[in-house]
């Protein structure tokens, strides 16, 4: 049985979905936190998550933003708000698809199941040519330097220094992207929940001891500090330490 987390703060509209999702024998969950859509998707682990874009606290553009940090599940956007760019945002922020309000409830049955087939069912890739094991799936790999997601640990030559959860966190997400700038503001969101209540200051002090973990593995100058953006990781760091 799929598991649908519906997130959307009109009960009427919620219902609606949910009963007539349970008409085919899909699990239904509606979220009713909604400033805590993330924690919701990491507690239910849901199949696929229909999600409104006008929520309370945050828009849903930065939920489907926050859900895609720990997981790939399918997101569709349930929205009144009908232009191409509310779509483009959809699809750029993270989403699958887009369903306007008012909708039709066989398309959106038509495409919560053309979803679900195509990542779960018949057309999903099949085990065979997916190559890749589970333990390679957590390695993330850039120029040499390699980060163990599933362990904490990273790697460089012959080298290697064990990381605490929020090291391996920033480092996971600047080493994702070398080059681009990743804002403060979404490093703090990354790593811990409620930042209204964490000094800023935490922030560059985890920062700094990613820089010394690198430099224990003889790589200086990989992580700038863009005054006022950011942080980036280079791509061409500084020479080895001797």
């Amino acid at each position: 049985m799929y598991r649908i987390l519906i997130v959307e703060d009109d009960d009427k509209i919620a219902a609606i979905l949910k009963r007539n999702l349970e008409k085919y024998n899909y699990e239904v969950i509606r979220g009713l936190n909604f400033d805590q859509v993330k924690q919701e998707v990491i507690e239910h682990e849901p199949h696929l998550v229909l999600l409104d874009i006008n929520l309370p606290h945050f828009d849903g553009y930065y939920w489907c933003r926050q859900i895609r940090t720990v997981s790939n599940v399918p997101i569709i956007f349930v929205s009144a708000r009908t232009s191409n760019m509310d779509q483009v945002m959809a699809i750029e922020n993270g989403g699958d698809d887009f369903i306007t309000k008012p909708f039709d409830l066989d398309v959106v049955q038509a495409k919560i199941k053309g979803t679900l087939r195509r990542i779960y069912g018949e057309y999903a890739p099949s085990q065979a040519a997916d190559q890749e094991s589970e333990e390679d799936k957590l390695l993330l790999q850039y120029q040499g330097l390699q980060l163990d997601r599933g362990r904490n640990i990273l790697s460089w030559q012959d080298q290697r220094t064990e990381l605490t959860k929020n090291e391996s966190l920033l480092l996971q997400r600047l080493l994702s992207t070398p080059g681009i700038i990743v804002s403060r503001e979404e490093l703090l969101e990354l790593l811990w929940d409620d930042v209204q209540f964490v000094d800023d200051n935490t922030l560059s002090v985890n920062v700094g001891r990613v820089r010394k973990k690198l430099e224990e593995l003889g790589i200086k100058d990989a992580v700038d500090t863009i005054r006022g953006q950011g942080y980036r990781f280079v791509q061409e760091w500084g020479k080895p330490q001797s």
